[in-house]
């Protein structure tokens, strides 16, 4: 019987025979991953290198995602916190000041002077929840720096200009004035 060339090297002495059980064991190894398919060492590596960046990258956008969200929560507290320190008092109020919030038209309790400084532009109204509370004007333009949306009300302190084509140009608008 014809003996394998693995063996006639073990019987001469020219190999080991634990360096022949190696080889022997690398063959088989090699074997059965082509009879399973089985990729490139490089292959996989390339694949779990690939995999592992896309995790990483997920891990990424959830961290950005959980801090803008943190953030977002923090600005809103800000703003709360803001309306209820500065909080105007409107104490006994008793006329009706009509504005527009969202397409709507609102309305809030207000006392004469309370009114004057709203249509002068010093004091404002702001939403906070599903209430209208009045602040001063500087108060409600931070508030506005960080939430434009909780702003319901802030006209402008200065004159508006008078256009010379306007016809109505000669009637003035009465302060006290509500619709």
């Amino acid at each position: 019987m014809a003996k394998s060339l693995q063996d006639q090297l073990l019987e001469a002495g020219a190999v080991k025979k634990d360096r022949a059980t190696k080889l022997k064991k690398d063959k088989h190894k090699q074997g059965k991953q082509r009879l399973r398919g089985a990729a490139e060492p490089d292959q996989i590596k390339a694949q779990a290198q690939r995999a592992q960046a896309e995790k990483l990258e997920r891990d990424r956008a959830l961290s950005r995602q959980r801090q803008d969200e943190a953030d977002q929560k923090a600005v809103l507290a800000q703003v709360r916190q803001l309306i209820e320190t500065n909080g105007l008092d409107d104490g006994d109020a008793e006329t009706p000041y009509n504005f527009t919030c969202e397409g709507v038209i609102r309305t809030i309790l207000v006392t004469p002077a309370l009114q004057s400084s709203l249509v002068n532009g010093h004091v404002a109204i702001v939403q906070l929840d599903e209430s209208y509370v009045l602040v001063a004007a500087p108060v409600a333009e931070k508030i506005r720096e960080r939430a434009p949306a909780a702003v319901a009300l802030l006209n402008s302190s200065q004159a508006t200009p008078v256009d010379a084509d306007d016809p109505y140009a000669d009637y003035k608008i009465p302060d006290d004035l509500t619709w």
